[in-house]
């Protein structure tokens, strides 16, 4: 008796995706500084966050970060897949009920739930490139991601 009040929290504190918002419980971003132009960034979500969702929160971040340090560009130094996977074991239950010399036993199976919470870590590195200056292969204009990215990226109302 004591999973169905755990089960019950759980669905009320997960029942949405992960928004874009500081790192918290149900998840989130978080960006610490690391040498002066190289940033890590974090991002988890909840069982019902695409890992999609949690690479734009990473890129939008990093995109914040770039500019917020007088940067025009970033580049990702590293990356790491930090998700994490929990298994839900219910027991299966039978109940006999005994009508006069008979028993009726009702048998309800037990299940096993596989939930996956996608996670990402990255380092980048953050650059002032002069204008008119081509971006290189392997760089993100911080301006491009926050309009492209930045649109689509669901925020706490």
């Amino acid at each position: 008796m004591r999973i169905l009040p755990c089960l019950v929290l759980f669905a009320v504190l997960g029942g949405c995706a992960t928004k874009y918002q500081e790192m918290g419980f149900t998840g989130g971003v978080a960006a610490q500084q690391v040498t002066a132009d190289t940033w890590r960034i974090q991002s988890r979500g909840n069982a019902y966050t695409g890992a999609a969702t949690v690479q734009d929160y990473v890129l939008l971040k990093a995109a914040e970060i770039t500019q917020s340090a007088g940067g025009t560009h970033f580049q990702i130094v590293s990356s790491a897949d930090a998700s994490r996977a929990s298994t839900f074991v219910t027991p299966g239950t039978s109940t006999t009920t005994l009508v006069g010399n008979q028993a009726f036993t009702t048998t309800s199976p037990g299940s096993v739930d596989t939930v996956i919470r996608p996670g990402q870590d990255v380092y980048i590195k953050v650059l002032k490139l002069p204008p008119a200056t081509p971006a290189a292969p392997g760089l993100y204009s911080a301006a491009e991601i926050i309009q492209f990215v930045g649109s689509r990226v669901q925020r706490p109302s």
